[in-house]
């Protein structure tokens, strides 16, 4: 069975409380379960992992290459617009990946218009809240299947 990884960074495990206006109500262990069980659905195996800590985030992207990871589903958070580390792991690695964000960053502050992840990534799904993190496993079954 082919193994998906969803990585959620900074301030995401707040989600449900944490500027629901932009965000929304559901939590970050809602939208989690309801990826385990679409991966599931489409015979993939899902695995979760969020940190606030830059460092945990690259160490697990290091050990998704020894996991046998195929493709890696990230919202970087804050980490986005800032992070080297994160791309450079990505990059490293060679696991295809497709970038997440829950709101439409492009049209939010100016500052969150850079993404240091796009330029590695496969492609990204902005502004769809917690449907976009389907849509990025329905396109990882895409590629995995190789169409």
């Amino acid at each position: 069975m082919s193994k998906i990884l969803l990585i959620n960074g900074p301030n995401l495990n707040l989600l449900g409380t944490r500027e629901t206006d932009i965000y929304g109500s559901r939590t970050l262990a809602d939208i989690e379960a309801e990826f385990i069980e679409e991966a599931a659905a489409l015979q993939l195996q899902a695995e979760t992992f969020q940190s606030n800590n830059e460092g945990a985030i690259v160490d697990r992207i290091h050990q998704a290459a020894k996991d046998a990871v195929e493709v890696i589903i990230i919202n970087p958070g804050a980490y986005t617009h800032t992070s080297v580390a994160i791309r450079d792991a990505l990059a490293g690695v060679g696991i295809s990946t497709i970038e997440v964000h829950l709101s439409n960053i492009y049209q939010r502050e100016e500052f969150r218009h850079h993404s240091f992840v796009a330029p590695v990534a496969k492609g990204q799904i902005a502004g769809f809240g917690p449907l976009g993190y389907l849509m990025a496993l329905w396109a990882a079954r895409r590629m995995i299947a190789g169409s």
